[in-house]
C-alpha cells in the first residue's frame, strides 16, 4: 500500500528556502539591470517551476532538491546566454562595405580568374617581415588576390623559421602559386629620411612600386615609412596630371554603422594651398563614389565654424573654389564635431590638421575602454557585469581604433597604393589588402585617369587661349 502524502517526509526548512531564495536573488539582480530586463520572465517562470516541484508530495526529498538545483542552474545558463545576446552591440567594421562580395571565410572557393596580383613591401613596418608575411598568407586564402612579396631573402628565411610559417608558405607559393617571393636589397628604415629611396634603388618599397608600374601587379601595399612610401610612389609611379600633391585618405567611422567618411589629407602634406584641397576633393569624390558606392558624395571642408566667413586664410580661400565646383556636391564647412556625424562622405583638410585628427581618433578606443572599465560597479555585481561586457568593450575599442582598419589610400599617384600603419600585424595586413583589392577591382584608377585627362585638356586650352 503506497504511503499517504502526509507520510512522506518533506524537505527541511533550509532546503525549502535555499533554492527558491537563490532564484529570487537572480531575478532581483537582473531586474536592476535595464539591458537584461527581458530575462525576468524566464527567471520567474523557472522559480515557479522549482516551487511547484518542491511542493510535489509524491517525490522524495532528495529528488525535489536535485530538481530544484537543476532548474536554478538552467535558469542561470539561460540568463547568461540571453544576456550576451541582449548586450551584444551593433559593432561597426569600417571595411564592411568593402568586404561584401569579396572573399569569405577560410575554405570559401575563389576562382583563379578573379585573382589580382598585389605587390607587398615585406620589409615595411615595425614588425616586418614576419607578421606581414603571415598576413599575406591569410589574405590569399580569404581574398581573390595573389601576392608578390618583396623582401630581403635572409630576413624572410629567419622570420619563417621563427614563426613556423614554412608549411603555409610552401603550400601558397609552390603548391598553388598564390604567393611569389621577390628578393630585394637593403630596405628603407622607419626612421630614415624619405629621400633615401633615391639612393636605395633596390629597396623593397621601390621594387614593389616597379611591379605596379610595369603592370605585374595592380596595387601596392606597404606599412613602412609613410614619407618614403609617398616619395617612392611619386618617383616610380608618377603623379596624375592636374594633381600637384598626392594626399593620404583614411576612412573614419561614423555613428551610422553602414557609413564611413573619407578624410584627406591625413599626413602627406604639412603645408597646403587652396588648389591642393580643391584637387583632393575631386579625388575623394571619385574614391567615395567608386569604392564606397556613395551615389553623390557630400564634400565638406574642415573648419572651425559652419559660416563661410570663418576659418584661417587657407579655409577662406578654399571655400569659394569648392563652392564653384560643379563636378561634386559641396556641402559646406565641416566642424570637428561633425566629422563622425555621418553628414559628410568626404572631408578635406591640410595634412597637419588631418594627421592630428587621425592620431586623436586612434587614442579614443583605448581611452574609452579604460574609462568604462573604471566605471563598472565593484564587487560581485561588477564582476558578473564585466563578464558580460568585456568582449563587447573590446570590440567597441576596435571600432574606434583606426590602427585596426588596415590602411589608407594614397590618392593622386598613377596607381593603387595603400599605406598601412607602422605597427600593422597579420589582421591589419589582411584588411589593408582587402582595401587594395577593392580599389583596384572597382576601377577607381580609370576614373582618376579620366580626371587627369580632363585636367590636361583644360591646361592646354588655357595655354592656347593665352
Amino acid at each position: 500500500m503506497p504511503p499517504k502524502p502526509s507520510d512522506v517526509p518533506g524537505p527541511g526548512p533550509s532546503q525549502r528556502r535555499s533554492r527558491p531564495r537563490a532564484i529570487r536573488r537572480l531575478v532581483i539582480w537582473y531586474r536592476r539591470n535595464a539591458a537584461v530586463t527581458s530575462l525576468v520572465d524566464t527567471a520567474t517562470s523557472a522559480g515557479s517551476a522549482a516551487g511547484s516541484m518542491a511542493g510535489n508530495a509524491l517525490s522524495t526529498a532528495g529528488s525535489v532538491a536535485g530538481a530544484a538545483g537543476s532548474v536554478a542552474g538552467a535558469a542561470a545558463n539561460v540568463a547568461g546566454a540571453a544576456a550576451n545576446t541582449v548586450l551584444q552591440p551593433l559593432v561597426f567594421d569600417p571595411l564592411r562595405r568593402l568586404q561584401r562580395g569579396v572573399g569569405g571565410s577560410e575554405g570559401t572557393p575563389i576562382s583563379d580568374a578573379d585573382r589580382l596580383w598585389v605587390a607587398v613591401d615585406g620589409m615595411g613596418g615595425d614588425h616586418a617581415p614576419g607578421p606581414i608575411l603571415e598576413g599575406c598568407l591569410k589574405a590569399v586564402r580569404l581574398l581573390p588576390l595573389r601576392v608578390k612579396f618583396v623582401a630581403e631573402a635572409a630576413a624572410v628565411a629567419t622570420a619563417v623559421a621563427e614563426m613556423d610559417l614554412g608549411e603555409a608558405l610552401a603550400a601558397a607559393a609552390q603548391g598553388e602559386g598564390l604567393l611569389e617571393l621577390v628578393p630585394s636589397g637593403v630596405s628603407v628604415g622607419m626612421d630614415e629620411e624619405a629621400t633615401v629611396v633615391r639612393k636605395k634603388r633596390d629597396a623593397s618599397i621601390n621594387l614593389a612600386m616597379d611591379l605596379v608600374k610595369e603592370g605585374s601587379a595592380t596595387a601596392v601595399y606597404s606599412a613602412g615609412n609613410s614619407g618614403a612610401v609617398m616619395a617612392s610612389a611619386i618617383f616610380r609611379l608618377g603623379r596624375l596630371k592636374g594633381i600637384d600633391r598626392p594626399a593620404i585618405g583614411a576612412l573614419f567611422p561614423t555613428k551610422d554603422p553602414e557609413q564611413q567618411v573619407l578624410v584627406l589629407d591625413v599626413g602627406a602634406n604639412m603645408d597646403s594651398k587652396p588648389a591642393y584641397l580643391h584637387q583632393w576633393a575631386l579625388l575623394g569624390n571619385i574614391y567615395s563614389r567608386d569604392v564606397l558606392q556613395v551615389a553623390r558624395p557630400r564634400i565638406g571642408l574642415l573648419n572651425i565654424g559652419e559660416e563661410e566667413c570663418k576659418g584661417n586664410e587657407l579655409a577662406l580661400k578654399t571655400y569659394p573654389l569648392m563652392a564653384a565646383e560643379e563636378r561634386f556636391q559641396f556641402a559646406g564647412n565641416c566642424e570637428g564635431r561633425d566629422v563622425l556625424s555621418g553628414d559628410f562622405d568626404v572631408v578635406v583638410c591640410d595634412g597637419f590638421t588631418g594627421n592630428v585628427l587621425l592620431k586623436f581618433l586612434e587614442s579614443v578606443g583605448s581611452v574609452l575602454l579604460d574609462v568604462l572599465k573604471a566605471e563598472l560597479p565593484r564587487g560581485r555585481r561588477g564582476k558578473v557585469g564585466s563578464a558580460f561586457l568585456i568582449s563587447n568593450l573590446r570590440r567597441i575599442k576596435k571600432r574606434l581604433d583606426h590602427a585596426e582598419h588596415g590602411g589608407a589610400l594614397l590618392l593622386g599617384v598613377n596607381g593603387v597604393c595603400v599605406i598601412g600603419h607602422g605597427s600593422s600585424k597579420a589582421l591589419s595586413v589582411v584588411s589593408a589588402l582587402r582595401l587594395a583589392h577593392s580599389a583596384a577591382n572597382h576601377g577607381v584608377m580609370d576614373d582618376l585617369q579620366r580626371l587627369s585627362a580632363e585636367a590636361g585638356d583644360t591646361a592646354e586650352s588655357a595655354v592656347a587661349c593665352g
